[in-house]
């Protein structure tokens, strides 16, 4: 299920950052979304309202499963914080170093 649902988040956030990519900013920006890049099919306010609108449900989309995925993944840990954990458990094993042999004096 949270498989599923991960893949959706990682589609929709892809569609966002390609639905804001492509917006007209005030300075000019990319300026795809014009109506001269659309063949003048639809009018440069009615693409300006399609992709206002198409952020703003792709922006709840993605906060919706953003917080699912987190109630989803709530409890899976055993540690709920690295201060939880026992001493020295964290910490990596270090190897031993071996002792040097000593030198005989003449």
């Amino acid at each position: 299920m949270s498989t599923v649902l991960l893949v959706l988040f990682l589609l929709v956030t892809l569609a966002l950052i390609g639905v804001i990519l492509i917006q007209r900013s005030e300075g000019g920006g990319l300026g795809i979304g014009s109506s001269q890049g659309m063949g003048g099919v639809m009018s440069g306010r009615g693409t300006a309202n399609l992709l206002t609108r198409s952020t703003a449900i792709l922006g709840t989309l993605f906060f919706v499963l953003a917080l699912v995925l987190a109630l989803l993944d709530r409890g899976t840990s055993l540690n709920r914080s690295i201060l939880d954990a026992p001493p020295g458990a964290g910490a990596p094993a270090s190897p031993a170093i071996p002792a040097l042999p000593a030198v005989p004096t003449n």
